[in-house]
């Protein structure tokens, strides 16, 4: 049975278009609405969990963390090129803050886009984020100064990547639930998809055609990415009444909640740290730098079918029950790869941890979907995420300082190693229950 409420809203015309219809769970259309009056489910309970329409969704948040995480997670190529031409009197270092600001925004823009899409704003800033990616790739093209890529590369291209990312989160969150874990899954194997063929394509093409329009065509690739998700991507539940603003400090109050959040920010302190300085350490053991760089390849294309293998376990069992052997796995790997000196020994850690650290990142935030109210669910992950960026940012410089403290590996795959598994003491937060 359908259960209709009738809300009085003012909307601009754009929000009113991402509501105007909506579909039950049996796929049948539910009557529009007037200027002052809109007819949606209350019943938060159903979700269509499949169906044509949603997996339409999926396939559209699939191109979008394609073009979004995959391009941010193809830094190395850009940090390597900039090192040797145009930013070679930059120090390494300096050169490396781009990439970290990269990865610090995919996450840090939940904490405001959340909330707006709580309250109903999803189009707009999707758009809006899909036209600043865009915009920011043609123009890295002219970049020349170290300012140039900072601003462009480092938070133009970060902020729009994490706007879209959180609006991601949301939507999935909106149309599935019993088979929450296999659509998160298969939107972060896109983004591995991404990581993988966006440095190979990178390289290949620098050599080919230069790096102007080496950008020039990556920049095209992701207009038919975004324009692919913005056609099907769209809000199915209405506008909540959330009140507290950008942060719900109450959501604090929940004990597994704390825990959680706690355990994610540990566990980015060092997730990073394999997938930043693996082909740094294979290089530094002997191996050609052009075999060296495939390793990073290896990682992303192993983490996306352990993203994959990861959803269909979390809907079968649980996402803990998977997310615990996981984190320990990749942890134990993390401290072993600082002794892997050989290629075939670096392919093997590249392969494991690839699929554990893929499990990880493609489970951490399922749980927060259930630990809160469902029209909550944007501004949660949004400060989940957030809490995530502050790990995710300040943990490849100190993994980097204590290389640079004790000119070795070993000391940075301890620390790295011990950060990660302590995301599995998350798991005494159902005791807390």
């Amino acid at each position: 049975m359908d259960h209709y409420t009738t809300r009085t809203q003012t909307r601009s015309t754009d929000e009113i278009s991402d509501t105007t219809i909506r579909e039950t769970i049996t796929g049948k259309d539910k009557t529009e609405y007037d200027s002052d009056s809109v007819k949606a489910s209350t019943d938060l309970e159903e979700f269509p969990d499949g169906g044509l329409r949603a997996w339409l969704i999926i396939g559209g948040t699939m191109f979008s963390s394609f073009a979004t995480i995959g391009f941010v997670n193809a830094w190395g190529i850009f940090q390597e090129y900039y090192e040797e031409t145009l930013l070679k009197d930059c120090n390494p270092s300096t050169i490396a803050w781009i990439g970290s600001i990269q990865y610090a925004l995919i996450f840090m823009p939940g904490i405001v886009v959340g909330h707006l899409f709580d309250i109903g704003y999803f189009r707009v800033p999707f758009i809006l984020a899909t036209i600043l990616l865009v915009v920011s790739t043609f123009l890295i093209a002219e970049c020349s100064q170290y300012w140039h890529f900072l601003l462009c590369q480092g938070f133009a291209i970060g902020l729009a990547c994490g706007t879209v990312f959180s609006c991601v989160v949301g939507i999935i969150g909106h149309w599935f639930r019993r088979r929450r874990g296999i659509a998160m899954g298969l939107m972060t194997a896109a983004a591995s998809i991404g990581s993988t063929v966006f440095p190979i394509v990178a390289h290949k093409l620098i050599k080919d055609i230069g790096f102007p329009w080496t950008m020039r065509l990556i920049a095209f690739i992701l207009i038919f990415s975004m324009g692919i998700a913005n056609l099907t991507m769209r809000r199915r539940l209405p506008p909540a009444n959330a009140s507290g603003g950008i942060l719900n400090l109450k959501a604090f109050t929940n004990a597994p909640y704390t825990l959680w959040c706690f355990s994610t920010f540990t566990a980015y302190l060092g997730i990073y740290t394999v997938l930043t300085y693996i082909s740094v350490s294979a290089t530094a053991y002997g191996v050609s730098p052009d075999i060296a760089f495939y390793l990073v390849s290896i990682v992303n294309a192993t983490s996306g079918i352990g993203r994959i293998v990861a959803g269909i376990c979390a809907d079968r069992f649980s996402a803990l029950d998977y997310f615990g052997p996981m984190t320990i796995i990749a942890g134990a790997v993390t401290y072993a790869w600082p002794f892997a000196r050989t290629l075939a020994s670096m392919i093997v850690v590249a392969v494991i941890y690839g699929f554990s650290s893929g499990a990880y990142v493609s489970s951490f935030l399922i749980p927060v979907f259930e630990l809160g109210e469902i029209s909550d669910v944007g501004r949660r992950t949004g400060m989940t995420m957030s809490i995530a960026a502050l790990g995710a940012v300040a943990g490849p410089p100190i993994s980097g300082a204590i290389y640079t403290a004790t000119g070795d590996f070993e000391a940075m795959g301890y620390y790295a190693g011990m950060t990660i598994p302590y995301g599995n003491r998350v798991k005494s937060a159902r005791t807390i229950c």
